[in-house]
C-alpha cells in the first residue's frame, strides 16, 4: 500500500475447480492472494485502500454455517478473517456486488490481476460500470487499471526471513523424499512405484502436496524435459532423473537429482554426468550479489559445450559453439528461474533490456543438463541419456546458500547411499 500511495487493489484468490461430477480438486489459493491475506479458503477477495479511514485491508469470505461446515470443515467467517487474519473489515462474500463499488468510488485508480481469472474480470468490469454511470450526481469514477504485478511481483522476489524459513523446510522434506527414492530404486520396478515413495515422504514431512507434477524419468523418458506419465518399468543399466519437490505453505521446492538404477554409473553415464556436475558447480558459484542473472547461465553453457566437445558429441571452437547455439542439441533450456510461492516464480528477467542484478533474498534454481536422444549421428553408447542436476539457492549477502544441499550429488556419494538401501 505504500507503493501504491493511492487508489485500491482488488484480488480474488483462486476459484474452484471441478475435477469431475461433483468433485473437486483439491483447493490452492491464487499465490498473490495468498501472499497478501495467509487466508487459505476459497471464494475471497482482498480489497486494499491506503489511508481509508475504516479500514485499509478488507476481506471478503465465506460466513461460518454450521449445516455447510459439517459436511466440508470448519470456516474462518468473519470474525476469524479479522482475528487470525488480520483484516481492517470483512464482509460476506455474498455481499460484495453490493458493497465493493461503493468501496471503490472515488478511485483515482484499480490495482488488479487482469486477465488470471475471466470470470472474475467481468465482474469487476460491471462494478466499474457501475459507479461510472453514476458520475453524474458527482461521483468521480477511476479511469486506470494497473496491473498489481508491476508492484506485487517485486515484492514477492524478495524473499522475508519468514519465507526462506519455509522454504528451507520444503527443502529438508524434498530432500529427505529424494534421498528415500535413491534407496529403494532398484531394476524392474515402475516409475509410478518410485513416485509414490517421493509422495509418501513428502506428506510424512508435512507437505500437503507436490510443488508440481513429480518427473520419474528412467532411460530414455529422462531425454523428455517435462516428462509426467511415470508409467515405465526401470531398465537395470539405465539412469533415472528425478524431478519432484514438495510445497509447504504455498512455498515450493524444486530438487532434481540423476542416478543409476542399479546402484553403479556406467563409464559413458559417469562421464557425461560429471561434466553436468561440473556446470552446476560452475553456475553456482556465479550466484552473489552483484552480478547478472545470467551470469550463471553463461558458466553453465561454457563448461557444457567444452565437455561436449571432448566427448566427440560436438566439433568446432567452443566460442563458435556457444555463438551459433550449437550446444542447444544437447541443452536447451535455461539454467535457472526463480523460485517461491510458485515453482517458476515470479519476478522479472531483464530491466530496460538488461539483464537484472541478482541481490539478497532472491531464491533460484540452478538445473544445467544435457539430453541425447537416439539418433542417427550419435555414438550409440551416448544414447538415450538424459541427465539432470537441480539445486534451490538462495543469494546471501556475502554469496549463496545451497537449501537443498542434503540431497547428495557426488557420484561415489549417490552409489553409496543407494548402496545402503531401506
Amino acid at each position: 500500500m505504500q507503493l501504491m500511495r493511492s487508489g485500491a487493489a482488488v484480488l480474488p484468490t483462486a476459484p474452484e475447480a471441478t475435477r469431475n461430477g461433483d468433485v473437486l480438486y483439491p483447493f490452492r489459493p491464487d499465490s498473490d492472494f495468498y501472499y497478501l491475506t495467509h487466508f487459505p479458503e476459497p471464494e475471497a477477495i482482498v480489497v486494499l485502500i491506503p489511508d481509508r479511514p475504516n479500514g485499509e485491508f478488507i476481506l471478503f469470505c465465506r460466513e461460518r454455517d454450521a449445516e455447510k461446515e459439517a459436511w466440508h470443515g470448519a470456516r474462518s467467517g468473519l470474525e476469524g478473517a479479522i482475528e487470525r487474519y488480520g483484516a481492517d473489515d470483512a464482509f460476506p462474500i455474498e455481499d460484495v456486488s453490493d458493497i465493493l463499488p461503493g468501496l471503490l468510488e472515488e478511485q483515482d485508480r484499480i490495482y488488479c490481476n487482469m486477465g488470471r481469472y475471466p470470470e472474475f474480470d467481468n465482474r469487476m468490469l460491471q462494478w466499474v460500470d457501475e459507479f461510472r454511470n453514476k458520475a453524474r450526481s458527482g461521483v468521480t469514477a477511476s479511469g486506470e487499471f494497473i496491473d498489481v504485478g508491476h508492484i506485487l511481483h517485486e515484492l514477492r522476489l524478495i524473499k522475508r526471513k519468514e519465507e526462506i524459513d519455509t522454504m528451507r523446510q520444503a527443502a529438508r522434506i524434498s530432500a529427505a523424499a529424494h534421498c528415500r527414492a535413491m534407496r529403494v530404486c532398484r531394476p524392474n520396478i515402475y516409475e509410478f512405484e518410485i513416485e509414490s515413495e517421493l509422495e509418501y515422504e513428502f506428506r510424512r514431512g508435512g507437505a500437503r502436496a507436490s510443488a508440481y507434477p513429480s518427473i520419474v524419468a528412467g532411460g530414455a523418458n529422462a531425454c523428455i524435459l517435462h516428462y509426467t506419465e511415470n508409467h515405465d518399468s526401470l531398465r537395470d543399466g539405465d539412469l533415472l532423473l528425478i524431478d519432484a519437490g514438495a510445497e509447504i505453505d504455498c512455498y515450493a521446492s524444486d530438487i532434481t537429482r540423476t542416478f543409476p538404477i542399479n546402484g553403479r554409473y556406467t563409464g559413458e553415464q559417469r562421464a557425461l554426468y560429471e561434466i553436468v556436475l561440473s556446470a552446476q558447480e560452475a553456475a553456482i558459484a556465479q550466484v552473489r550479489p552483484g552480478n547478472t542473472w545470467n551470469q550463471p547461465h553463461e558458466a553453465a553453457v561454457g563448461v557444457l559445450t567444452q565437455g561436449l566437445v571432448e566427448l566427440g558429441l560436438l566439433s568446432g571452437t567452443i566460442d563458435h559453439l556457444i555463438e551459433d547455439h550449437s550446444y542447444r542439441r544437447f541443452y536447451m533450456h535455461r539454467t535457472g528461474h526463480w523460485l517461491g510461492m510458485d515453482v517458476h516464480d515470479v519476478g522479472d528477467y531483464k530491466i530496460a533490456g538488461e539483464w537484472r542484478v541478482l541481490e539478497p533474498g532472491m531464491t533460484l534454481t540452478v538445473e544445467p543438463g544435457l539430453y541425447i536422444p537416439a539418433t542417427e549421428n550419435v555414438d550409440i553408447r551416448w544414447q538415450n541419456i538424459g541427465i539432470r542436476i537441480e539445486d534451490d539457492i538462495l543469494v546471501t549477502r556475502t554469496g549463496c546458500e545451497i537449501l537443498t544441499e542434503d540431497v547428495p550429488k557426488c557420484p561415489n556419494e549417490i552409489e553409496t547411499l543407494m548402496s545402503e538401501g531401506l
